[in-house]
């Protein structure tokens, strides 16, 4: 296996919360979840809002990092804000989940906080590029990234215009999530994603599916998605296209999975780390070729 590849457990794909729901807090301890996929082989770890709140009824966020420490793990995202470009009820509401995000940023030196739209919101992109400027701002107060993830649910769906909302925020710590999922059935070609510039790239999600699906795209998002091998996209020409691009961060796996979340947690942790890092097979000989290739921290 790669020695030089860090796998990062996103957070649903070992949680089993029930995504869009008041119970998309893991059932799962804390340390039990860091445990498990430190054990896998993991380096990075994942934690969503919901889930943040819910630990932090319990232990505090220096005894979440003294956790996270002792189990090697390198790499934390924190996810999800949702209705920071708006005004009104709904931003006031973004500013607390921004402030909870923010705080556990600092405190637990995460690699980057994700960042998007699930709603399609109509908006212009002069105050996108505004408000993520405004984010990444903020977020560099904190020492961490910001990453905008493009998926077909957000108020803009294509690679060209979350391009221009990165690089007119003008921002070193902003950039954009790329996961796999979203890539396919936005069907951007992955000869696109090797012309992104690589300081745009935040992190990376790799995962599984089918193509084509008969119920909507959302139930196939939340609860359809398949681990690395076990569907029908091509996860070894993503990672080459996005390798490519010059990308040397973490990796994350994401699989929202109804079938998963029946699974025990280190069965999860296992299988999601050896699925996953089977498709670098072959990687690390071409990256050591790769001219002045530079790893992110």
């Amino acid at each position: 296996m790669p020695s030089d590849v860090d796998l990062l457990a996103s957070y649903w794909t070992i949680s089993c919360g029930l995504p869009h729901t008041d119970k998309e807090f893991s059932p799962f301890d804390f340390r039990d979840r860091v445990e498990s996929a430190a054990r896998a082989g993991f380096t990075g770890f994942g934690i969503w809002h919901a889930d943040l709140e819910h630990v932090l009824r319990k232990r505090t966020l220096r005894e979440m990092k003294q956790i996270l420490d002792d189990n090697g793990i390198k790499h934390v995202e924190l996810e999800f804000l949702t209705d920071w470009f708006l005004d009104g009820e709904r931003k006031k509401q973004s500013d607390l989940c921004k402030r909870l995000l923010l705080d556990a940023a600092e405190a637990l030196q995460a690699h980057h906080v994700k960042v998007g739209d699930f709603y399609q919101e109509t908006t212009p992109l002069p105050r996108l590029i505004e408000a993520f400027a405004t984010l990444c701002m903020e977020g560099a107060e904190r020492g961490t990234k910001v990453g905008f993830e493009l998926m077909p649910f957000a108020m803009i769906k294509t690679l060209e215009d979350s391009l221009k909302l990165v690089e007119g925020a003008g921002a070193s710590n902003g950039g954009i999530c790329l996961d796999t999922w979203h890539i396919v059935k936005l069907k951007i070609p992955y000869d696109q994603l090797r012309r992104i510039p690589s300081q745009y790239i935040t992190s990376v999600e790799l995962n599984d599916g089918t193509l084509e699906c008969p119920w909507s795209l959302h139930e196939d998002t939340v609860n359809h998605r398949r681990l690395c091998g076990e569907g029908e996209f091509d996860v070894k020409g993503f990672i080459a296209a996005i390798q490519d691009a010059g990308y040397r961060g973490p990796w994350g796996i994401e699989v929202l999975s109804e079938e998963l979340r029946k699974w025990p947690l280190q069965r999860l942790t296992t299988e999601a780390f050896e699925t996953t890092m089977a498709q670098f097979t072959g990687t690390a000989q071409r990256l050591r070729g790769c001219t002045g290739a530079k790893f992110d921290s």
